[in-house]
């Protein structure tokens, strides 16, 4: 099945609806500036830090724990999302569950990509559902957000690790993608201007000095 909205496999398998993230709204201004704030936060730690392992497509598994961070520095509550049995998770869809300051949830996913795959059609979003539907991790109506990190591999002290080099958030409501046993979109579905809500660069950050 191709061209099968988001929000319609959403709802289909957990029962629950995709909020629509309105820019004029100030609540969800609000959170978008929020998200930005921990987004730079958890960018220069993760830059400064570096992110150590062997596969570039594990980078976005460690930079989950940084985002998670920042997100409760700057004062909201954000954790592993919850099934309906109140068990956390971490595998799978989706990545971090937050509370914003009006006390609504959101869901965030976490992603990465570089230069070369961001416009290809190379499967980079997908969900499965669960065997039992109070398993799956999404048990709210809530907009479901996107925080996707471009990744360099650079050489320190002789050793190879990645770093963030920018980073670019997202609307998932309007996303479309296809169905063969699990939703799944591509790096060109997925980074739309009409998704993007916010991005930055490492470079855009202001020093220890300022």
């Amino acid at each position: 099945l191709k061209n099968i909205p988001f929000k319609v496999a959403i709802k289909a398998v957990s029962g629950c609806n995709v909020i629509p993230f309105d820019k004029n709204n100030f609540q969800d201004q609000q959170l978008l500036n929020d998200l930005i704030k921990a987004t730079n936060i958890a960018s220069k730690k993760a830059f400064t830090d570096g992110i150590f392992t062997r596969r570039v497509n594990e980078v976005g598994n460690h930079i989950e724990a940084f985002i998670i961070e920042a997100l409760n520095q700057i004062g909201l509550k954000a954790s592993r999302p919850e099934t309906r049995k109140g068990k956390k998770k971490a595998a799978g869809y989706p990545d971090i569950f937050v509370i914003d300051r009006n006390d609504r949830p959101n869901y965030i996913e976490c992603k990465t990509y570089n230069e070369r795959n961001y416009q290809t059609t190379q499967r980079s979003f997908y969900f499965s559902p669960a065997e039992k539907i109070e398993d799956f991790k999404v048990i709210y109506d809530a907009r479901h957000l996107i925080i996707s990190f471009k990744i360099e591999k650079v050489l320190r002290e002789e050793k190879e690790l990645f770093i963030p080099a920018s980073w670019k958030i997202f609307s998932a409501y309007n996303l479309i993608g296809q169905i063969k046993h699990e939703f799944n979109s591509t790096n060109k579905q997925m980074y739309i201007d009409d998704a993007l809500l916010a991005e930055g660069s490492i470079q855009d950050l202001p020093s220890e000095d300022n």
